[in-house]
Parts: C-alpha cells; sequence; structure tokens
C-alpha cells in the first residue's frame, strides 16, 4: 500500500526560485530511492483562518509564502529505507548535503509527517 510523507514550510518570497532549484536537486534524489512521485507546491489562494491556517503552522513571517509538498512511495517499507540511505547520503553526496545544498527556508519551522492513505479516488 502506498506511503505518503508530507511537509509544509514557509519560505522567503524572493526565494523562490532558490525553493525549486533545491526541491528539484533533493527529489531527484527521493525517486532515485524509490518514490513514485513528487510535488512541491507553492500558495497560491490559502486564506487566513481565525483559530489556525497554514501560516500559523509553520509561524510564517512578513515576506514569507508558504510551500506545501508530497513524497508518494509504493510502500512505508520503502520510504523508511530511503530515509535510512538519505541519512548517508547526506555525508556523501553534495546534493543532499545541507552544507553544500542548503535548504533556502528554515527548517526549523517545517511541519511534517508520513500518512497511510485511507482514501484514493482516482478518475
Amino acid at each position: 500500500m502506498a506511503y505518503i510523507d508530507g511537509f509544509v514550510i514557509a519560505v522567503p518570497t524572493a526565494d523562490k526560485d532558490k525553493f525549486i532549484a533545491h526541491a528539484k536537486t533533493i527529489d531527484d534524489i527521493f525517486i532515485e530511492l524509490g518514490a513514485t512521485r513528487v510535488i512541491e507546491c507553492w500558495a497560491d489562494d490559502v486564506p487566513k483562518g481565525k483559530v489556525t491556517d497554514f501560516y500559523r503552522a509553520v509561524q510564517a513571517k512578513d515576506g514569507e509564502t508558504v510551500a506545501f509538498s508530497w513524497v508518494e512511495w509504493p510502500d512505508k517499507a520503502t520510504r523508511d529505507s530511503a530515509f535510512k540511505k538519505m541519512e548517508e547520503l547526506m555525508k556523501t553526496d553534495p546534493r543532499a548535503n545541507p552544507e553544500k545544498n542548503p535548504m533556502p527556508f528554515d527548517g526549523s519551522r517545517m511541519i511534517f509527517g508520513g500518512f497511510t492513505p485511507v482514501v484514493t479516488l482516482e478518475k
């Protein structure tokens, strides 16, 4: 059964192109490690809520835009294996090394998690 990793981050709006370049580099690694699809999204129609919202979830500041991303894996075992390999790649592959390919956003405010799909509709 498929497995999904979801991510929400606040990215400096001026760094949109840096975010896209960084995402393409890291997403290639996810695909190499077995992901079936990666989607990176830039906020377009994201309302501010009265109680909570995407902006509050990542403590977005003025001049930041929310990005929403997910990685689809064929199953949790493939995802878990990929994450273990990613830890090693961070030491050996410059694409995955945060010093050589730094995140263009504050990773400490990223929210993320793994999810098991419970409903899937496709056309």
